[in-house]
């Protein structure tokens, strides 16, 4: 009886196990079109807070490469996106890291026109202090968007850093760290640009859907 019992009980889980897996994955299933739907639409407003839609005509989104550069941050394989229109190249849309902020990486993208001059600059993701240098946030402070229009003249160029460093960007009261990194980074980010524009444009597309998962 006791075994009979144990077989009967074994079978009950297995059938319930069975069960609870199949309903996952049918939710997965259900979900998974959605999901990625909206991965995309939150990486298309990405894209166009930093750079004009008006000002290419191809799918930004897809049309892009995947770089290890140390101007772009510590970690490998940052995505870069090509803007174009009437199949000639307007902007690189680049991702880059900085790991110098207050508490941690921050996460940066930054469009650089084909004159070499910024489009747009955002923080993606970051873990600054809130109230503080969580300022790079274009919803807390509008100074991430005093890039915009600006340009690197070199690596020696003196303008691009804070004003306590003797550069032209403000510092955030009470948090000079956090802004000192970011303008370090898009500095860099805007030198990697400048420099290797064409190869970019002219190297293969990549699938860089599987690098954002």
């Amino acid at each position: 009886m006791i075994i009979s019992s144990m077989a009967k009980n074994g079978a009950i889980l297995t059938a319930f196990a069975l069960v609870t897996t199949g309903l996952v994955a049918s939710i997965n299933a259900l979900t998974a079109d959605k999901i990625a739907e909206q991965e995309q639409l939150h990486l298309t407003s990405q894209l166009q807070e930093v750079l004009d839609p008006s000002t290419y005509d191809n799918a930004l989104s897809t049309d892009c490469v995947i770089i290890s550069d140390e101007r772009l941050g510590p970690y490998a394989n940052q995505i870069i996106y090509r803007a174009r229109k009437n199949n000639k190249p307007v902007a690189l849309v680049v991702r880059h890291v900085t790991p110098s902020g207050y508490s941690g990486d921050i996460n940066l993208l930054t469009a650089v026109l084909s004159d070499g001059t910024i489009a747009g600059v955002r923080s993606t993701k970051h873990e600054e202090t809130p109230g503080l240098g969580d300022k790079v946030e274009v919803k807390k402070s509008s100074w991430i968007t005093t890039f915009k229009s600006l340009t690197v003249q070199g690596e020696d160029d003196a303008r691009w850093a804070v004003k306590k460093d003797g550069g032209q960007f403000d510092q955030f009261t009470g948090a000079t760290i956090t802004p000192r990194a970011v303008v370090g980074s898009v500095k860099n980010a805007v030198l990697f640009a400048q420099s290797e524009f064409d190869a970019i444009f002219a190297a293969p597309n990549a699938k860089c859907a599987e690098v954002t998962k």
